[in-house]
């Protein structure tokens, strides 16, 4: 039978909850420390964590949030969501199974919306942004982290064809521009960005996603043969480790 794209982020997913959950990648970083700062400072009542994952902003959110909302598509990486956060005594958090695109939630349900390492994988990126626009109340925040396109297409295809490779949903590493331009026309308002990079290593980044022998090969082959300005620009190291662009994006809803 044939897969809908929602149909493969799940079953790339499901299966690898738990990696999720433990990624030291995934469970730290200084992005994670601004994030705090800027739920503390707003305290809010009900706290959005769209594309959940493994549910580390979910965790830092229940801290300070009155109630945690972690949406996500694949109900293996909720049902994960939902027994750590037991483990870790936070009774603050519900999850729901739902695509970004498509959120089950009445207009200006949120006063605090984070996104953290999502927005790659939705089948519709400009959908995603006008639901999250939709349920989150005007003026309040909204916090988008995720992996980015350098933007130059030398170094973008480049980017976009190891991603898919190692993994199947991935549908787009959006630019910062692009991201501008797309928060502008589903109605936020854009406070600031910043980009940096952070290393993949490499036999863990494959192994996290259980990319098979034949695309890890595939990757090593474009690592290789990459211009010298490309191997520069993601310094990537003799066994396949490199550097991938990352942004913040801190918005508002207009």
């Amino acid at each position: 039978m044939e897969r809908t794209h929602e149909d493969v982020v799940a079953a790339q997913f499901g299966p690898r909850a738990k990696a999720y959950v433990e990624s030291t990648v995934h469970a730290t970083g200084a992005d994670l420390e601004d994030l705090e700062a800027l739920v503390r400072a707003k305290s809010p009542r009900r706290a959005l964590d769209l594309g959940a994952g493994g549910g580390h902003v979910s965790y830092l959110l229940a801290q300070h949030a009155a109630a945690v909302t972690s949406v996500d598509l694949s109900a293996d990486m909720l049902g994960a969501i939902a027994a750590t956060a037991t483990t870790r005594g936070l009774a603050n958090i519900d999850t729901v199974q739902a695509a970004a695109e498509h959120l089950p939630f009445e207009d200006g349900r949120f006063d605090f919306l984070a996104c953290r390492y999502s927005a790659h994988h939705w089948r519709d990126f400009e959908g995603g942004l006008r639901q999250a626009r939709r349920v989150l109340q005007h003026g309040r925040p909204a916090v988008f982290i995720d992996a980015c396109s350098p933007g130059p297409a030398l170094f973008d295809t480049h980017v976009q064809a190891v991603e898919l490779l190692r993994d199947p949903s991935h549908v787009r590493d959006y630019s910062p521009s692009e991201w501008a331009a797309a928060l502008g026309r589903t109605g936020f308002a854009l406070n600031s960005v910043r980009t940096w990079q952070l290393r993949m290593d490499f036999p863990v980044w494959i192994a996290r996603m259980s990319t098979p022998a034949g695309n890890a090969r595939a990757i090593r082959v474009l690592q290789e043969a990459a211009s010298a300005e490309t191997k520069a620009h993601f310094a990537i190291e003799p066994d396949g480790s490199f550097m991938l662009d990352v942004l913040m994006i801190e918005a508002a809803a207009a």
